[in-house]
């Protein structure tokens, strides 16, 4: 999926001479070294694969950058420019590439970005079993407990809320799951007989819409970080149907100053936190929490 987007060069150095299914993120900037995230590590490329000596690597240029855009795009910029507005674009194989550049606003809306200095490449992964730890703190005899996984950026979330909807399925487990895939990302490699999507669309109407028409048992979405959200989240909430969600935080602590998240938290509409972090790599468990904050389990036990 690699091959279609970047640099020929950048491409044959990272199938060859790296570790691929190890790399997280490649990040090209204008006239300056492109970086690669291997295993939640930084490394500049090079001729010879990855290195930390900055007098060896490559550096992409704004011309590469312009190409990447417009391979993402399937050669038409344009009719990807509803993504390009929010700063990304998501290709069909779920690659979700950042977009550095100028904003052009006219009457306070954004209309387009222009003059691309960088993108960052985020490379989707299927990790099997990577949510199992958390698993039985998340499902009982009563069904799946509403749970929050919280993180850092690439740190794991998406790919534990793809392995939790992949183990419902092997296990036979008959909930009807609505993947609410807000920015194209979030179905990457998940194979299940008993999930719905709906894509591109907002938390507010996604929810309202697919809970109406698609009658889920549970909810899974990726990044609340907004208002609007929460209400989703309440709004689902009170319809009967169990949320798989997540967020950013790097810490516990960090998560509960966040202004957004303090009523929800009081209102136990969430059984179940689980913190990743990447400190042996990214999915790293630190701790899951219950409803009242106690810790159930954490990564030194």
């Amino acid at each position: 999926m690699l091959d279609k987007i970047l640099p020929d060069k950048f491409y044959k150095i990272l199938s060859e001479k790296v570790n691929i299914k190890a790399v997280n993120e490649i990040r090209l900037r204008a006239d300056k070294p492109v970086i690669i995230n291997v295993s939640g590590k930084m490394f500049y490329l090079c001729e010879s694969g990855v290195t930390s000596n900055v007098s060896t690597c490559l550096y992409a240029s704004k011309i590469m950058i312009e190409d990447v855009i417009f391979r993402a795009s399937e050669c038409s910029i344009y009719s990807v420019n509803e993504q390009i507005k929010k700063g990304f674009i998501v290709t069909d194989e779920a690659i979700r590439i950042g977009i550095g550049g100028n904003l052009i606003e006219e009457n306070g809306h954004i209309k387009t970005m222009s003059n691309f200095c960088s993108v960052n490449i985020r490379v989707p992964h299927v990790v099997k079993n990577c949510s199992l730890t958390a698993f039985p703190f998340m499902v009982n005899d009563n069904g799946v407990e509403n749970t929050l996984v919280i993180s850092p950026p690439a740190c794991g979330k998406t790919t534990f809320l793809r392995d939790f909807v992949f183990q419902l399925s092997e296990r036979n487990l008959p909930y009807n799951v609505l993947l609410l895939d807000e920015r194209g990302e979030l179905d990457c490699g998940i194979n299940s007989k008993y999930t719905d999507k709906i894509a591109f669309a907002t938390k507010k109407v996604g929810f309202e819409n697919g809970i109406r028409s698609l009658s889920p048992d549970i909810i899974v979405t990726d990044e609340v970080g907004q208002d609007e959200d929460i209400e989703a989240l309440r709004y689902a909430s009170s319809c009967g149907v169990k949320i798989l969600a997540s967020t950013h935080a790097d810490s516990m602590e960090t998560f509960n100053k966040k202004p957004l998240f303090q009523q929800i938290v009081k209102e136990k509409i969430f059984k179940r936190y689980v913190l990743l972090s990447k400190r042996n790599g990214p999915g790293t468990f630190e701790g899951i929490y219950d409803e009242n904050m106690a810790r159930v389990y954490h990564s030194y036990k």
